[in-house]
Protein backbone atom coordinates (compact mmCIF):
# COMPACT_ATOMS: atom_id res chain seq x y z
CA UNK A 1 0.00 0.00 0.00
CA UNK A 2 3.44 2.37 0.09
CA UNK A 3 2.60 3.46 -3.53
CA UNK A 4 -0.96 3.88 -3.49
CA UNK A 5 -0.29 5.65 0.28
CA UNK A 6 2.18 8.47 -1.26
CA UNK A 7 0.22 9.26 -4.66
CA UNK A 8 -3.00 9.77 -2.52
CA UNK A 9 -1.53 12.78 -1.20
CA UNK A 10 -3.99 14.03 1.23
CA UNK A 11 -7.01 14.53 -1.22
CA UNK A 12 -6.96 10.90 -2.36
CA UNK A 13 -6.83 9.29 1.89
CA UNK A 14 -11.04 9.67 2.37
CA UNK A 15 -11.49 7.45 -0.65
CA UNK A 16 -8.82 4.93 0.49
CA UNK A 17 -10.22 5.81 3.98
CA UNK A 18 -14.18 5.03 3.09
CA UNK A 19 -12.97 2.16 1.35
CA UNK A 20 -11.57 0.51 3.77
CA UNK A 21 -8.31 -0.17 2.25
CA UNK A 22 -6.02 1.34 4.84
CA UNK A 23 -6.50 3.97 8.15
CA UNK A 24 -5.43 7.23 9.62
CA UNK A 25 -3.00 5.19 11.70
CA UNK A 26 -1.42 2.93 9.03
CA UNK A 27 -0.57 5.94 6.82
CA UNK A 28 0.87 7.59 9.97
CA UNK A 29 2.72 4.67 10.55
CA UNK A 30 3.58 4.50 6.76
CA UNK A 31 5.22 7.78 7.00
CA UNK A 32 6.72 7.73 10.16
CA UNK A 33 9.06 4.45 8.74
CA UNK A 34 9.71 6.41 5.81
CA UNK A 35 10.98 9.35 7.93
CA UNK A 36 13.25 6.79 9.79
CA UNK A 37 14.55 5.00 6.97
CA UNK A 38 14.84 8.44 4.82
CA UNK A 39 15.09 11.54 6.66
CA UNK A 40 18.81 10.68 8.20
CA UNK A 41 20.04 11.93 4.32
CA UNK A 42 17.36 14.64 3.70
CA UNK A 43 17.20 16.28 6.43
CA UNK A 44 13.70 17.59 6.36
CA UNK A 45 12.51 17.08 9.75
CA UNK A 46 13.87 18.61 12.92
CA UNK A 47 11.56 17.14 15.46
CA UNK A 48 9.54 14.26 14.69
CA UNK A 49 6.13 14.05 17.63
CA UNK A 50 5.61 9.98 16.72
CA UNK A 51 3.56 9.61 19.63
CA UNK A 52 1.40 12.30 19.40
CA UNK A 53 1.00 11.84 15.71
CA UNK A 54 0.19 8.36 16.65
CA UNK A 55 -2.38 8.79 18.78
CA UNK A 56 -3.96 11.32 16.79
CA UNK A 57 -4.17 9.16 13.83
CA UNK A 58 -5.76 6.03 16.00
CA UNK A 59 -8.64 8.83 16.95
CA UNK A 60 -8.75 9.77 13.23
CA UNK A 61 -9.09 6.34 12.75
CA UNK A 62 -12.04 5.77 14.95
CA UNK A 63 -13.92 8.70 13.50
CA UNK A 64 -13.40 7.27 9.92
CA UNK A 65 -14.96 3.62 11.27
CA UNK A 66 -17.96 5.56 12.69
CA UNK A 67 -18.44 7.70 9.56
CA UNK A 68 -18.03 10.18 11.17
CA UNK A 69 -14.68 12.45 10.40
CA UNK A 70 -14.08 15.82 10.98
CA UNK A 71 -13.10 17.35 7.54
CA UNK A 72 -11.79 15.72 4.34
CA UNK A 73 -8.23 16.12 5.67
CA UNK A 74 -9.23 14.14 8.76
CA UNK A 75 -5.81 12.21 9.37
CA UNK A 76 -4.40 13.37 6.75
CA UNK A 77 -0.12 13.67 7.74
CA UNK A 78 1.17 17.20 8.09
CA UNK A 79 4.82 18.71 8.34
CA UNK A 80 4.59 22.09 9.84
CA UNK A 81 7.77 24.31 9.25
CA UNK A 82 9.79 25.24 12.44
CA UNK A 83 8.72 28.97 12.44
CA UNK A 84 5.24 28.04 13.39
CA UNK A 85 4.16 27.06 16.96
CA UNK A 86 2.81 23.44 17.58
CA UNK A 87 2.19 23.20 21.54
CA UNK A 88 5.19 20.88 22.91
CA UNK A 89 7.34 20.77 20.16
CA UNK A 90 10.64 23.13 19.87
CA UNK A 91 9.95 26.69 18.36
CA UNK A 92 12.94 28.64 16.78
CA UNK A 93 12.51 29.71 13.34
CA UNK A 94 15.86 27.76 12.47
CA UNK A 95 17.84 30.13 14.98
CA UNK A 96 19.87 28.35 17.07
CA UNK A 97 19.66 30.92 19.99
CA UNK A 98 16.08 29.44 20.23
CA UNK A 99 16.77 26.15 19.95
CA UNK A 100 15.39 25.06 23.55
CA UNK A 101 12.25 26.95 23.11
CA UNK A 102 9.48 24.81 23.50
CA UNK A 103 5.68 26.50 21.72
CA UNK A 104 3.08 26.71 24.47
CA UNK A 105 -0.15 26.46 22.33
CA UNK A 106 -0.51 25.76 18.54
CA UNK A 107 -0.46 28.42 16.03
CA UNK A 108 -3.71 29.66 14.69
CA UNK A 109 -3.20 27.47 11.74
CA UNK A 110 -1.99 24.05 13.45
CA UNK A 111 -4.66 24.41 15.72
CA UNK A 112 -7.61 24.66 12.82
CA UNK A 113 -5.28 21.88 11.26
CA UNK A 114 -5.71 20.12 14.38
CA UNK A 115 -9.50 20.79 14.73
CA UNK A 116 -9.87 19.24 11.45
CA UNK A 117 -8.49 16.18 12.12
CA UNK A 118 -5.31 16.27 10.47
CA UNK A 119 -2.13 14.73 12.18
CA UNK A 120 0.78 16.72 12.49
CA UNK A 121 3.82 14.45 12.22
CA UNK A 122 6.69 17.06 13.29
CA UNK A 123 8.63 20.36 12.40
CA UNK A 124 10.63 20.80 9.77
CA UNK A 125 13.60 22.54 9.22
CA UNK A 126 14.11 26.09 7.40
CA UNK A 127 16.76 28.87 6.25
CA UNK A 128 17.42 30.70 9.25
CA UNK A 129 15.12 32.91 10.15
CA UNK A 130 13.11 32.62 6.62
CA UNK A 131 16.33 34.71 5.50
CA UNK A 132 17.68 33.21 2.51
CA UNK A 133 16.92 30.82 0.04
CA UNK A 134 18.77 27.17 0.60
CA UNK A 135 18.11 26.02 3.60
CA UNK A 136 21.76 25.18 4.16
CA UNK A 137 21.37 25.95 8.14
CA UNK A 138 24.30 26.36 10.31
CA UNK A 139 22.36 24.89 13.56
CA UNK A 140 20.16 22.07 12.34
CA UNK A 141 21.80 21.05 9.24
CA UNK A 142 21.50 20.97 5.43
CA UNK A 143 18.19 19.69 3.62
CA UNK A 144 19.14 18.00 0.85
CA UNK A 145 17.04 18.19 -2.45
CA UNK A 146 14.94 14.98 -2.33
CA UNK A 147 15.16 14.71 -6.35
CA UNK A 148 19.18 14.87 -6.34
CA UNK A 149 21.59 14.39 -3.77
CA UNK A 150 23.85 17.70 -3.15
CA UNK A 151 21.58 20.28 -4.74
CA UNK A 152 19.37 22.33 -2.28
CA UNK A 153 15.73 22.03 -1.67
CA UNK A 154 15.35 25.79 -1.94
CA UNK A 155 13.66 28.01 0.88
CA UNK A 156 13.41 29.65 3.20
CA UNK A 157 10.56 26.96 3.24
CA UNK A 158 12.76 24.02 2.17
CA UNK A 159 12.39 21.20 4.59
CA UNK A 160 8.46 21.73 4.31
CA UNK A 161 9.13 21.19 0.44
CA UNK A 162 11.49 18.54 0.67
CA UNK A 163 9.48 16.44 2.94
CA UNK A 164 6.36 16.26 0.55
CA UNK A 165 8.84 15.94 -2.72
CA UNK A 166 10.55 12.64 -0.58
CA UNK A 167 7.20 10.88 0.26
CA UNK A 168 7.69 12.23 4.34
CA UNK A 169 4.51 13.85 4.60
CA UNK A 170 1.53 14.65 2.53
CA UNK A 171 1.46 18.17 2.83
CA UNK A 172 3.48 20.75 4.93
CA UNK A 173 2.54 24.25 6.29
CA UNK A 174 5.82 27.06 5.31
CA UNK A 175 5.80 30.65 5.33
CA UNK A 176 6.36 32.71 2.33
CA UNK A 177 7.61 36.30 2.64
CA UNK A 178 9.40 37.23 -1.20
CA UNK A 179 9.26 33.14 -2.35
CA UNK A 180 9.46 30.69 0.01
CA UNK A 181 6.73 28.39 -0.35
CA UNK A 182 6.71 29.08 -4.22
CA UNK A 183 10.51 28.35 -4.78
CA UNK A 184 11.73 25.37 -2.87
CA UNK A 185 8.28 23.52 -4.43
CA UNK A 186 9.81 24.61 -7.82
CA UNK A 187 12.63 23.15 -6.91
CA UNK A 188 11.49 19.99 -5.45
CA UNK A 189 8.90 19.61 -8.07
CA UNK A 190 5.54 20.08 -6.45
CA UNK A 191 3.13 22.31 -5.63
CA UNK A 192 3.44 25.31 -3.42
CA UNK A 193 0.57 27.61 -2.77
CA UNK A 194 0.91 31.48 -1.19
CA UNK A 195 -2.80 32.49 -0.59
CA UNK A 196 -3.66 35.98 -0.19
CA UNK A 197 -1.96 38.03 3.08
CA UNK A 198 -3.65 37.07 6.18
CA UNK A 199 -5.84 34.81 4.53
CA UNK A 200 -4.02 32.05 6.92
CA UNK A 201 -3.26 33.82 10.20
CA UNK A 202 0.20 34.34 11.51
CA UNK A 203 -0.47 33.94 15.00
CA UNK A 204 1.71 31.71 16.30
CA UNK A 205 4.19 32.85 13.28
CA UNK A 206 8.06 33.87 14.23
CA UNK A 207 8.24 37.11 11.69
CA UNK A 208 10.65 38.04 9.30
CA UNK A 209 8.57 40.71 8.22
CA UNK A 210 5.55 41.62 9.69
CA UNK A 211 4.94 43.62 6.20
CA UNK A 212 5.37 41.01 3.80
CA UNK A 213 5.12 37.55 5.48
CA UNK A 214 2.36 34.52 4.25
CA UNK A 215 1.37 31.48 5.33
CA UNK A 216 1.10 28.69 2.83
CA UNK A 217 1.14 24.98 1.88
CA UNK A 218 3.08 22.63 0.16
CA UNK A 219 1.29 19.39 -1.26
CA UNK A 220 1.91 16.86 -4.12
CA UNK A 221 -1.51 18.40 -6.35
CA UNK A 222 -3.64 21.16 -6.13
CA UNK A 223 -6.29 19.43 -4.51
CA UNK A 224 -3.62 18.58 -1.87
CA UNK A 225 -2.52 22.21 -1.43
CA UNK A 226 -6.81 23.68 -2.11
CA UNK A 227 -7.79 21.32 1.16
CA UNK A 228 -4.85 22.32 3.30
CA UNK A 229 -4.70 26.34 3.03
CA UNK A 230 -8.94 26.10 2.87
CA UNK A 231 -8.81 24.29 6.38
CA UNK A 232 -5.88 26.25 7.57
CA UNK A 233 -8.04 29.27 7.24
CA UNK A 234 -8.08 29.84 3.26
CA UNK A 235 -12.11 29.13 2.84
CA UNK A 236 -11.86 30.73 -0.90
CA UNK A 237 -9.32 28.12 -2.17
CA UNK A 238 -11.90 25.69 -2.48
CA UNK A 239 -14.32 27.31 -4.71
CA UNK A 240 -14.69 25.77 -8.24
CA UNK A 241 -14.30 28.15 -11.70
CA UNK A 242 -14.36 28.04 -15.09
CA UNK A 243 -11.87 29.49 -16.79
CA UNK A 244 -13.16 29.93 -20.17
CA UNK A 245 -13.11 33.46 -21.04
CA UNK A 246 -10.76 34.49 -18.25
CA UNK A 247 -8.26 37.32 -19.17
CA UNK A 248 -4.39 35.96 -19.05
CA UNK A 249 -1.58 38.29 -18.88
CA UNK A 250 1.89 36.75 -20.11
CA UNK A 251 4.32 39.54 -19.17
CA UNK A 252 7.53 39.53 -20.89
CA UNK A 253 10.19 40.26 -18.62
CA UNK A 254 13.19 38.58 -20.72
CA UNK A 255 15.04 41.86 -20.34
CA UNK A 256 13.93 42.47 -16.57
CA UNK A 257 15.36 38.87 -15.56
CA UNK A 258 18.01 36.76 -16.39
CA UNK A 259 17.11 33.18 -16.74
CA UNK A 260 17.86 30.64 -19.44
CA UNK A 261 15.95 30.30 -22.29
CA UNK A 262 14.07 27.01 -21.64
CA UNK A 263 12.41 28.45 -19.05
CA UNK A 264 11.12 30.98 -21.56
CA UNK A 265 10.59 28.51 -24.21
CA UNK A 266 8.63 26.43 -20.92
CA UNK A 267 6.71 29.62 -20.10
CA UNK A 268 5.46 30.05 -23.87
CA UNK A 269 4.02 26.35 -23.64
CA UNK A 270 2.28 27.21 -20.30
CA UNK A 271 0.73 30.06 -22.40
CA UNK A 272 -0.06 28.32 -24.95
CA UNK A 273 -2.10 25.24 -22.96
CA UNK A 274 -4.17 28.00 -21.02
CA UNK A 275 -5.30 29.67 -24.28
CA UNK A 276 -6.30 26.24 -25.83
CA UNK A 277 -8.27 26.01 -22.57
CA UNK A 278 -10.31 29.09 -23.76
CA UNK A 279 -8.29 31.67 -21.67
CA UNK A 280 -8.31 35.24 -23.68
CA UNK A 281 -4.73 37.10 -24.00
CA UNK A 282 -4.73 39.91 -23.04
CA UNK A 283 -1.39 42.46 -23.57
CA UNK A 284 -1.26 44.15 -20.19
CA UNK A 285 2.11 44.56 -17.48
CA UNK A 286 3.80 46.58 -14.71
CA UNK A 287 5.90 48.66 -17.46
CA UNK A 288 7.71 50.18 -14.24
CA UNK A 289 8.24 47.72 -12.23
CA UNK A 290 11.78 46.15 -12.36
CA UNK A 291 12.11 42.65 -10.41
CA UNK A 292 15.85 43.09 -8.96
CA UNK A 293 15.22 46.88 -7.77
CA UNK A 294 12.18 45.59 -5.92
CA UNK A 295 13.60 42.62 -4.49
CA UNK A 296 15.93 45.10 -3.08
CA UNK A 297 13.41 47.12 -1.07
CA UNK A 298 11.93 43.90 0.14
CA UNK A 299 15.18 42.85 1.42
CA UNK A 300 16.04 45.88 3.37
CA UNK A 301 12.61 45.59 4.83
CA UNK A 302 12.98 42.23 5.68
CA UNK A 303 16.01 42.91 7.78
CA UNK A 304 15.15 45.86 9.35
CA UNK A 305 11.91 43.88 10.69
CA UNK A 306 13.33 41.30 11.24
CA UNK A 307 16.09 42.89 13.74
CA UNK A 308 13.12 44.19 15.73
CA UNK A 309 11.24 40.82 15.55
CA UNK A 310 14.61 39.16 17.29
CA UNK A 311 15.55 42.65 19.41
CA UNK A 312 15.01 41.33 22.77
CA UNK A 313 17.03 38.44 22.16
CA UNK A 314 19.89 40.12 20.57
CA UNK A 315 20.07 41.93 23.69
CA UNK A 316 21.08 39.10 25.47
CA UNK A 317 24.11 39.05 23.16
CA UNK A 318 24.29 37.21 19.80
CA UNK A 319 25.56 33.30 20.05
CA UNK A 320 23.03 31.77 18.27
CA UNK A 321 22.76 33.80 15.27
CA UNK A 322 25.19 32.68 12.42
CA UNK A 323 27.46 35.29 11.34
CA UNK A 324 25.48 35.45 7.89
CA UNK A 325 21.98 36.00 9.29
CA UNK A 326 23.51 38.27 11.94
CA UNK A 327 24.95 40.04 9.25
CA UNK A 328 22.07 40.70 7.10
CA UNK A 329 19.94 42.14 10.44
CA UNK A 330 23.00 44.29 11.58
CA UNK A 331 22.90 45.51 7.53
CA UNK A 332 19.52 46.37 7.37
CA UNK A 333 19.93 48.04 11.07
CA UNK A 334 23.18 50.25 9.85
CA UNK A 335 20.74 51.84 6.48
CA UNK A 336 19.51 55.64 7.26
CA UNK A 337 16.38 56.21 7.85
CA UNK A 338 15.69 58.18 4.53
CA UNK A 339 16.48 54.77 2.40
CA UNK A 340 14.00 52.89 4.98
CA UNK A 341 11.26 55.21 4.12
CA UNK A 342 12.00 54.86 0.09
CA UNK A 343 11.72 51.32 0.79
CA UNK A 344 8.64 51.50 2.31
CA UNK A 345 7.14 54.18 -0.28
CA UNK A 346 8.33 51.73 -2.90
CA UNK A 347 6.73 49.15 -1.93
CA UNK A 348 3.50 50.51 -1.16
CA UNK A 349 4.03 52.10 -4.62
CA UNK A 350 4.15 48.49 -5.75
CA UNK A 351 1.52 47.02 -3.92
CA UNK A 352 -0.88 49.57 -5.36
CA UNK A 353 -0.03 49.49 -8.92
CA UNK A 354 -0.18 45.57 -9.04
CA UNK A 355 -3.04 45.83 -7.15
CA UNK A 356 -4.63 48.19 -9.91
CA UNK A 357 -3.15 45.71 -13.03
CA UNK A 358 -4.91 42.45 -11.25
CA UNK A 359 -8.05 44.48 -11.55
CA UNK A 360 -7.89 44.83 -15.47
CA UNK A 361 -6.37 40.73 -15.84
CA UNK A 362 -7.92 37.23 -14.28
CA UNK A 363 -4.66 35.91 -14.38
CA UNK A 364 -0.51 36.58 -14.72
CA UNK A 365 1.49 34.03 -16.16
CA UNK A 366 5.57 33.85 -15.04
CA UNK A 367 8.21 31.14 -14.35
CA UNK A 368 8.54 30.38 -10.63
CA UNK A 369 12.44 30.66 -9.88
CA UNK A 370 14.84 31.86 -12.84
CA UNK A 371 16.80 28.37 -12.17
CA UNK A 372 16.61 24.79 -11.42
CA UNK A 373 18.03 23.83 -7.57
CA UNK A 374 21.81 23.90 -7.57
CA UNK A 375 24.33 21.97 -6.00
CA UNK A 376 25.24 23.62 -2.49
CA UNK A 377 28.81 24.23 -3.15
CA UNK A 378 27.75 26.90 -6.13
CA UNK A 379 27.55 30.68 -5.50
CA UNK A 380 24.18 31.10 -4.51
CA UNK A 381 22.01 32.88 -7.59
CA UNK A 382 21.08 36.90 -6.40
CA UNK A 383 17.95 36.47 -8.13
CA UNK A 384 15.50 33.28 -6.86
CA UNK A 385 12.64 35.78 -5.54
CA UNK A 386 12.65 37.99 -8.96
CA UNK A 387 9.48 36.06 -10.07
CA UNK A 388 7.99 35.36 -6.72
CA UNK A 389 8.24 38.49 -4.95
CA UNK A 390 5.75 40.32 -6.56
CA UNK A 391 2.59 38.28 -5.08
CA UNK A 392 3.94 38.94 -1.93
CA UNK A 393 4.46 42.85 -2.23
CA UNK A 394 1.23 42.94 -3.50
CA UNK A 395 -0.15 40.76 -0.99
CA UNK A 396 -2.14 38.30 -3.59
CA UNK A 397 -2.80 34.44 -4.16
CA UNK A 398 -0.24 32.67 -6.35
CA UNK A 399 0.57 29.35 -6.89
CA UNK A 400 3.54 27.24 -8.46
CA UNK A 401 3.05 24.03 -10.20
CA UNK A 402 5.33 22.09 -11.94
CA UNK A 403 5.50 21.86 -15.24
CA UNK A 404 8.10 20.31 -18.23
CA UNK A 405 11.89 19.22 -16.96
CA UNK A 406 15.16 21.17 -17.82
CA UNK A 407 17.83 19.85 -19.71
CA UNK A 408 19.74 18.78 -16.61
CA UNK A 409 16.27 16.47 -15.75
CA UNK A 410 15.36 18.73 -12.69
CA UNK A 411 11.54 20.34 -12.55
CA UNK A 412 10.60 23.21 -13.86
CA UNK A 413 8.16 25.33 -12.93
CA UNK A 414 4.95 27.81 -13.25
CA UNK A 415 3.77 30.70 -11.44
CA UNK A 416 0.13 31.82 -11.76
CA UNK A 417 -0.85 34.88 -9.54
CA UNK A 418 -3.84 36.58 -9.59
CA UNK A 419 -6.11 38.66 -7.26
CA UNK A 420 -8.57 35.90 -5.65
CA UNK A 421 -7.50 32.33 -4.66
CA UNK A 422 -10.35 30.33 -6.47
CA UNK A 423 -9.43 31.78 -10.13
CA UNK A 424 -5.35 30.88 -9.35
CA UNK A 425 -5.80 27.61 -8.63
CA UNK A 426 -8.17 26.83 -11.68
CA UNK A 427 -6.03 28.27 -13.87
CA UNK A 428 -3.16 26.63 -12.68
CA UNK A 429 -5.06 23.33 -12.85
CA UNK A 430 -4.87 23.27 -17.01
CA UNK A 431 -1.12 22.89 -16.38
CA UNK A 432 -0.71 19.68 -14.64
Amino acid sequence: MIDAILAAGIAGLPDLYRQGQVDALAVTRCYLDRIAALDGHISAYNQVLADSALTAAAASARRWREGKPLSEIDGAPVAVKANIAVQGAFWHAGIGAYRDRVAEKDADCVERLRAAGAVILGTVNMHEGALGATTDNVWFGRTQNPLRDGHTAGGSSGGSAASVAGGLAAGALGSDTMGSVRIPSAYCGIVGYKPARHAISLDGVIPLSTTLDHVGVHGRSLPDCALLAAHAGDRGAVTPVDVAGLRLAIPDWRTRVEAPDFIWSAREEAATLLLLNGMRRVVSDLPDYQPGQARRLGLLVSEVEGLNAHADRLAQGDDGFSPEFLGLLRWGERQPATKLAAAYQGLDAIRTAGTAWLEQVDAVLLPTAPQTAFPFDTPVPANQADFTALADFIGCPAVAVPFKTAPDGLPLSMQVMGRDAATVLAVAACLV
